[in-house]
């Protein structure tokens, strides 16, 4: 998919901001040896590195012949720009070094900043990589380098019979590196930090309530019960709790028998009947649960 011009079908492009390149903008073929322009941009100086954006990332792979493939890997991107305007831009700019394939870029917080371009050709990803390396794109210069496996994309094209034994492979990495992989793990300890050990990463205002476990909860005239056997009917259970006073209501829960709610007239009423039967063995098996509702 091209970038969109003028009425023509497709992702509409925003006004850019000062500095971005124009609605419609398709770069044109690159003078060999020179970076492209895009409008608004001041280019690279030839032999010299731009001076806008970040150094390289630290511990990145570097470029090289033996780990060439035809996916690039592209980090230090404008996070300001929505990721369907960034894919159709990056498309425009490398279809000018052979046939693009596809264009990956996500709007997550991890992958935010990162994408994916790629070629049917090797050569034609090794010679993007060489012209535009650090080309300040929307204002921060990209930083490339080679994906470490095959996009699906690029097997499907060009290995479709492997392609199925690709996509499993993809997955039991996948699953193999979700707990070893540092920057997942960062994420997931945010995650565990917030949910499991009541939100102790995040601001007072945004931590979730630790709950009370059911047996400590306060007195109250409703009851509720777990643990029922799935074949027990109301009638059994308004028996059963009437045979304390003040009973005013049995509750069942069509979707879920094994659980149902008993009210009484009051607090005092309803304490008299837990406490008698609780862990009563309905069935003459199970062990009934029997603690105050959660208001």
């Amino acid at each position: 998919m091209d970038i969109p011009m003028g009425d023509s079908a497709g992702p509409q492009i925003q006004q850019p901001q000062p500095g971005l390149p124009p609605p419609g903008f398709v770069p044109g073929p690159p003078v060999p040896g020179q970076s492209p322009v895009i409008p608004g941009q001041q280019p690279a100086i030839p032999g010299q590195t731009p001076t806008t954006g970040v150094p390289p990332v630290p511990g990145q792979t570097p470029a090289t012949e033996e780990n060439a493939c035809e996916t690039l890997y592209i980090q230090n991107l404008n996070e300001k720009v929505k990721p369907q305007v960034m894919k159709a831009t990056l498309r425009g700019l490398f279809k000018s070094y052979g046939e693009v394939l596809d264009v990956v870029a996500h709007n997550n917080l991890r992958m935010r900043g990162q994408a994916f371009v790629s070629f049917s050709s090797v050569d034609h990803a090794k010679k993007a990589l060489k012209d535009v390396q650090r080309f300040p794109l929307y204002s921060k210069p990209m930083q490339i380098s080679f994906a470490k496996t095959r996009s699906d994309a690029v097997v499907k094209k060009l290995d479709a019979d492997h392609f199925d034994e690709h996509k499993q492979q993809r997955e039991d990495h996948k699953k193999a590196t979700r707990y070893t992989n540092p920057i997942k793990s960062k994420f997931r300890l945010k995650r565990l930090a917030a949910e499991v050990e009541g939100g102790a990463a995040l601001p007072q205002a945004k931590r979730p309530a630790v709950q009370m476990p059911d047996e400590y909860l306060p007195p109250n005239k409703i009851l509720f019960l777990q643990n029922l056997p799935e074949s027990v009917t109301k009638d059994q259970l308004t028996s059963l709790f009437s045979q304390y006073p003040n009973l005013y209501e049995v509750r069942m829960i069509p979707t879920k028998k094994d659980i149902a709610f008993v009210e009484y007239m009051d607090e005092g009423s309803a304490t008299v009947a837990k406490d008698a039967l609780h862990n009563y063995k309905l069935d003459g098996e199970n062990k009934i649960k029997i603690t105050f509702a959660r208001k």
